[in-house]
């Protein structure tokens, strides 16, 4: 082998040595967070500057692993922060729907110019999703944070079953379009950059995935959290979008249904500026991060640790809501 070849190769394993290190590292520190947060029992033992600090480092290292793992940041702040941190469970739902609507945003302009977000699929989802999240903001708000905890630990455990069991299907095998989405004119063409080809798809069973868009809007706005993780399985696994177009059109959905939801929670005082702007900055700047490291490290790894993030944040929030573990 060529000696500049094996000097590249060389650098290539050290920096995915650094940067698996370093990813470890962050998840090691967001642990230590956590239990610290949750051994101080009210937000007086600290200055305000202190949780605000600890919000932006959590959520740093939050968008650092959300983006290799392919979940959106609201559904790991969500069930973390309203687990670990001593703020009331209405905030920290005002500021994940905040913190989902900021990491769609930047993520959309692009997907919609390279033609991995579809306005015609996404529209009819976004409009029946965007009201049913108001409804669910509103119900939510009423309901007694305890039983929001419970709620929100099952659905968590629910998000962990689907990610264990989901298979991702780059390109469904889709025979003719339902006669809803040839009348909506839901299909596409798009640049696989990998195949360097272009891929034409359309969908099917529209009614059912347009029915499933009421119940994933209605969580998003009840829980305060993107529905990323929902939004993905029902356009690629149900309907038949290609994963890449699924994926990219899920983003922009969440840019309508997130902004919708998050008025309720905003006009009902239910967002402060102290956990919100923390929260956004770190995530969005973790996020770039882990844009970056999707290009060396497996997200299928990233995955496994998601998930097992979550499901200990799921039973902290099942047995907060009961009581087991305040």
């Amino acid at each position: 082998m060529p000696s500049g070849v094996f000097v590249r190769l060389q650098h290539a394993g050290g920096m995915l040595k650094a940067h698996v290190v370093f990813l470890s590292l962050g998840l090691t520190l967001f642990a230590a967070g956590a239990y610290a947060a949750d051994a101080l029992p009210t937000a007086a033992s600290m200055p305000w500057w202190g949780w605000a600090l600890a919000l932006f480092v959590t959520c740093f290292f939050l968008g650092i692993v959300a983006v290799p793992s392919g979940v959106g940041g609201g559904v790991l702040f969500v069930p973390i922060v309203g687990g670990f941190f001593p703020f009331h469970l209405d905030f920290v739902r005002g500021a994940g729907l905040l913190v989902a609507l900021a990491s769609a945003l930047a993520a959309g302009p692009s997907l919609l110019r390279g033609g991995l977000a579809n306005l015609r699929l996404a529209l009819p989802m976004a409009v029946l999703a965007s009201a049913s999240s108001i409804a669910g903001a509103m119900i939510g708000l009423a309901i007694p944070a305890a039983i929001i905890q419970i709620a929100l630990g099952l659905t968590i455990l629910g998000i962990v079953t689907l990610m264990s069991m989901a298979k991702k299907s780059e390109f469904p095998d889709v025979g003719a379009p339902d006669k809803l989405s040839a009348a909506l004119a839901m299909n596409g063409i798009y640049h696989d950059a990998a195949r360097n080809e272009k891929i034409s798809w359309h969908v099917h069973r529209t009614p059912l995935g347009l029915l499933l868009f009421v119940g994933i809007g209605f969580l998003a706005g009840l829980f305060g959290m993107g529905a990323g993780w929902a939004n993905v399985p029902v356009l690629n696994l149900l309907m038949g979008a290609p994963l890449k177009v699924s994926a990219g059109t899920s983003s922009f959905i969440l840019t309508l249904v997130d902004s919708s939801a998050a008025w309720i929670y905003l006009n009902k005082g239910a967002v402060l500026a102290i956990i919100a702007v923390p929260s956004v900055i770190g995530m969005m700047l973790g996020a770039t991060i882990g844009a970056r490291l999707l290009h060396v490290l497996k997200a299928s790894v990233v995955r496994k640790m998601v998930i097992s993030l979550l499901l200990f944040a799921g039973l902290r929030a099942l047995l907060k809501g009961l009581g087991i573990w305040p």
